[in-house]
């Protein structure tokens, strides 16, 4: 399976972090989140990865190179100085991966012990991964239903970041600066999606305090 991890996005809730550097190089435990990544996806032989690039995304290409250090094709969708949101990022980044059947989309911008050996390829149009609604987060984004994501009044489950998805449900959308959520609800309630519930390890590197926490709680990780 190939792999898009979503990159381009400034990250101005870590300001002044982020000032100097994007996002997917903030360091946790001693590694940047990107560089964690694909040393997950390549456990799970995952041959190819696409990173779509925007603030400071040079610094991203520098650090991470052709991907050869971390056991890993990568390739680059340069979006320039407007990033295109999740959505467009994955539009432009698709063609790069082509060709093939499904593929894998992971945040950049989080910090997880999930085991992406685990994770399944989408038998509907798309097959997410999610987790316990944090308490600091007032609306979840899901519900699950013997496997099937869906929506209900009570949504106790957020996205984590960490789906596959087929690429045919992507054929008709045109590339613009657009946001994956609503596309993920479409589905949800037409039964289009699949989940899990991931019960470990997972940060939203969002904010200060989020990022404060993740690397308080994954200290004792190994």
């Amino acid at each position: 399976m190939k792999a898009i991890i979503l990159a381009a996005g400034r990250g101005s809730r870590l300001q002044p972090i982020t000032d100097k550097i994007p996002k997917p190089l903030v360091r946790i435990g001693g590694e940047t989140l990107v560089e964690r990544h694909l040393k997950a996806l390549a456990t799970a032989s995952v041959t190819e990865v696409v990173i779509n690039l925007s603030y400071l995304g040079r610094q991203i290409e520098e650090f991470v190179g052709d991907g050869t250090k971390f056991g890993i094709d990568v390739h680059y969708s340069r979006e320039g100085n407007k990033p295109l949101e999740t959505l467009g990022g994955i539009l432009k980044a698709l063609p790069l991966l082509q060709p093939t059947n499904d593929f894998v989309v992971i945040n950049s911008d989080i910090w997880t012990d999930y085991c992406f050996k685990n994770l399944k390829a989408p038998t509907l149009k798309g097959h997410v991964v999610l987790t316990q609604k944090p308490s600091d987060v007032s609306h979840g984004d899901f519900d699950l239903t013997s496997g099937i994501v869906t929506q209900s009044r009570i949504n106790p489950f957020i996205f984590t970041g960490i789906s596959t998805y087929n690429t045919s449900a992507f054929s008709e959308l045109v590339v613009e600066q657009k946001k994956l959520g609503p596309l993920l609800r479409k589905w949800a309630i037409s039964k289009n999606l699949t989940g899990e519930i991931h019960a470990g390890l997972w940060f939203d590197i969002g904010t200060k305090a989020r990022l404060k926490r993740a690397q308080l709680e994954t200290q004792d990780y190994r």
